[in-house]
């Protein structure tokens, strides 16, 4: 009997510890898919953490660009009531620019038509001349420079070398120039003397500037006597400082030995035909 409940209490042991085992291995197992089910819920809960704090800085960021672009439209408005102002102003003084430019206009307009009323004359005045002294002889230049008119006669066409005095030749071709002159009354002459480069020793005058004035005086009083009021002549003398060509050889020389005629309209006339423009663009404003 003794063996015998021996034997159950160590069947029951046995059936017991066999029980316990798999209820262990059940736990287990629990145990481990809750961890599983844990640390997948963990790595979710970080994901979500993590997107929250992406989702909040994403908001900061939009309120800011919001509050930005609040401030910019803010600024346009400010900015296009003030452009709305300055092209008000803008316009008005487009359209005074305009009619400043219209005037202007009108001026040049104006002082080209004059500037070509003397084109006119100027082209006039060489005619007559061309036709009264002649252009055939290579000894006299009728020409215009810079929008005068002038006459240039060689050397040994009016004078003797280092002499003042005129010749034969000299009044007859004044005389001609005399006449287109005393046509143009609104015109005056400027007599020009040049020489060469060879120091002036007869001793009677000091040095080529004197020679070039006095061949200038000779010819002014020459034309005086043909009829020239002797207030519109000049008597200019510029030695041998305004050459043509190098005084290198005695052909050069003789070229720069020289006396030029210019005729030209007078400043005061000039300033008053200005002056009569502007009067006249005045008075067609009004």
């Amino acid at each position: 009997m003794k063996k015998l409940l021996i034997l159950a209490m160590c069947s029951g042991l046995v059936f017991t510890s066999c029980v316990s085992k798999k209820k262990y291995a059940e736990l287990e197992a629990k145990q481990k898919n809750t961890q599983d089910l844990l640390n997948t819920a963990t790595v979710k809960l970080n994901d979500c953490l993590a997107e929250r704090a992406a989702a909040s800085a994403r908001a900061k960021e939009l309120e800011e660009r919001l509050a930005d672009m609040k401030k910019t439209n803010a600024d346009l408005i400010q900015s296009s009531k003030e452009l709305t102002m300055l092209t008000s102003k803008g316009a008005t003084n487009l359209e005074k620019s305009l009619e400043s430019l219209k005037e202007k206009d009108l001026k040049i307009t104006r002082l080209q038509d004059a500037l070509n009323k003397k084109d006119s004359v100027t082209l006039a005045l060489v005619t007559s001349l061309k036709r009264e002294v002649g252009v055939n002889d290579p000894d006299i230049e009728v020409n215009v420079e810079k929008g005068v008119v002038y006459i240039s006669l060689s050397d040994k066409v009016i004078f003797k070398s280092g002499s003042y005095q005129i010749s034969n030749r000299a009044s007859e071709i004044l005389g001609k120039v005399a006449k287109v002159i005393n046509g143009k009354p609104d015109f005056e002459a400027m007599v020009e003397g040049h020489t060469d480069n060879v120091p002036y020793s007869n001793g009677l005058l000091l040095d080529n500037w004197d020679l070039s004035v006095k061949r200038a005086t000779a010819i002014v009083r020459e034309l005086q006597k043909l009829g020239v009021a002797p207030s519109r002549l000049v008597a200019a003398g510029r030695a041998d400082y305004v050459p043509l060509v190098p005084n290198t050889t005695a052909e050069n020389r003789a070229t720069n030995r020289r006396t030029r005629i210019l005729v030209l309209p007078k400043i005061d006339q000039f300033y008053d035909m200005i002056e009569k423009e502007m009067k006249n663009l005045e008075a067609g404003g009004k």
